[in-house]
């Protein structure tokens, strides 16, 4: 900024003169702001989502020109699962904290109707974990772990018969969730021909049932040129190799066959290198920034919804966050209020119920102690009866007894006088 002098006004008082020599430096602002950034590093989060044996794995290591060092997963789950892994990586001065999610099992299903319902939640989950982060009383964002995906690497299966229905639900069911660039994996096992046709049908598919995959952006004039360029090139025909072979006086990643070598960075073998430029060297801040203005913001603005958070009220008047907060306090309270009030009436109910049937099996106890106390006095007075009817009948018995004996006695002395 050039200097400006500033003459005082003619009046009688005089004023001091103010001048501006030099500069003033508010230019450094971006410099600053980079400086700030690469003092904090980068954070960076890919979902790979393919069926096992595609290549996932193989592609992030030549991605990044690194061993992640996964193990290959089996095709006998019952279910999807979702492993993620965090790597350090450095850059030059540039640290990149990198996360790479892979769907174990995807697509191994007899039934695969629910395939997409894992990874979902996981998206979801990784959105709510930010969501209470943000709502906290005490945040700490700048040392907060940002979990949500930044971007979806779908990997196609090269039949070169257009998409399966698993791709088409599970892409529909994550457009509004994260970016999706589709990839044809092992695009070496197409022909030219064939896949110049089997990327327009993709994209035609895609389009017929409304599938919003990530454009990249041509708004801002440095890029948009290339940027345009490779979208015309979706999807992008990949092909990815951990072994190195020596072409010529260079040592380059490729695949090699009976009949040639599939070089991986060869733009006329496979879009490899096209795919990297655009996913890590010219838009990895895009996707970041997408996820973030875009994807989550419409998951916290239904979360919010559901929450009952509104901004304006039944007027169409600004609420702010503390008024709609304590309109919840005081619904949540009554409602409370009201559930006290009906588990009383409900105890009471209960216990007048309970009394009701103790007093009821109270009388019948009576009732059966009554019956029993008359069956217990008719019993003695039979059985009173009975022994008094014995004690007759053995008086009776001894009675004839004796006169039985004293009548033989006689009969006895009789004989012996006769004789």
């Amino acid at each position: 900024m050039a200097a400006i002098d500033v003459e005082p006004p003619k009046t009688e008082t005089a004023m001091r003169t103010l001048k501006l020599s030099g500069h003033v430096g508010f230019d450094s602002l971006p410099d600053q702001l980079v400086n700030k950034s690469v003092q904090n590093g980068f954070v960076f989060n890919i979902l790979c989502i393919g069926e096992t044996g595609l290549g996932k794995s193989t592609l992030m290591d030549s991605l990044f020109n690194t061993n992640f060092e996964s193990s290959p997963s089996p095709h006998n789950l019952p279910t999807v699962k979702l492993k993620a892994h965090t790597y350090e990586l450095q850059e030059s001065s540039v640290r990149l904290k990198l996360t790479i999610c892979d769907t174990v099992g995807y697509g191994d299903q007899v039934n695969k109707e629910d395939s997409f319902k894992a990874v979902v939640d996981y998206i979801d989950a990784q959105f709510e974990a930010y969501l209470q982060e943000e709502l906290k009383i005490k945040r700490s964002l700048p040392a907060y772990h940002d979990s949500r995906l930044h971007v979806c690497l779908y990997f196609i299966c090269p039949t070169g018969h257009g998409l399966k229905s698993i791709d088409l639900v599970c892409m529909k069911k994550l457009d509004t969730k994260v970016n999706i660039i589709p990839i044809i994996a092992k695009a070496d096992t197409i022909s030219k021909t064939e896949l110049q046709k089997f990327k327009s049908k993709i994209m035609h598919e895609l389009q017929a049932n409304g599938v919003e995959i990530y454009q990249f952006p041509t708004d801002d004039e440095s890029v948009s040129e290339v940027n345009g360029a490779m979208n015309a090139h979706l999807p992008f025909a990949c092909v990815g190799s951990t072994d190195f072979v020596k072409i010529g006086n260079k040592t380059l990643r490729a695949r090699q066959y009976p009949w040639g070598t599939v070089q991986v960075e060869n733009e006329s073998h496979c879009d490899f290198v096209k795919l990297r430029e655009m996913l890590i060297r010219t838009n990895m801040e895009d996707m970041r920034e997408k996820t973030h203005a875009r994807h989550y913001e419409l998951y916290r603005r239904r979360r919010l919804q559901q929450m009952g958070f509104t901004d304006v009220d039944a007027d169409n008047k600004p609420v702010s966050f503390q008024q709609t907060f304590e309109q919840k306090r005081s619904a949540h309270l009554a409602e409370l209020q009201q559930k006290e009030d009906e588990m009383r009436q409900m105890f009471v109910q209960r216990v007048k119920e309970k009394e009701a049937e103790l007093k009821e099996a109270e009388k019948e106890l009576h009732a059966k102690f009554d019956k029993l106390k008359k069956d217990h006095t008719e019993e003695k007075k039979r059985l009173e009866e009975l022994r008094k009817k014995i004690e007759d009948d053995t008086i009776e018995f001894n009675r004839r007894k004796q006169q039985t004996t004293q009548s033989h006695h006689t009969l006895t002395l009789g004989k012996s006088k006769k004789k």
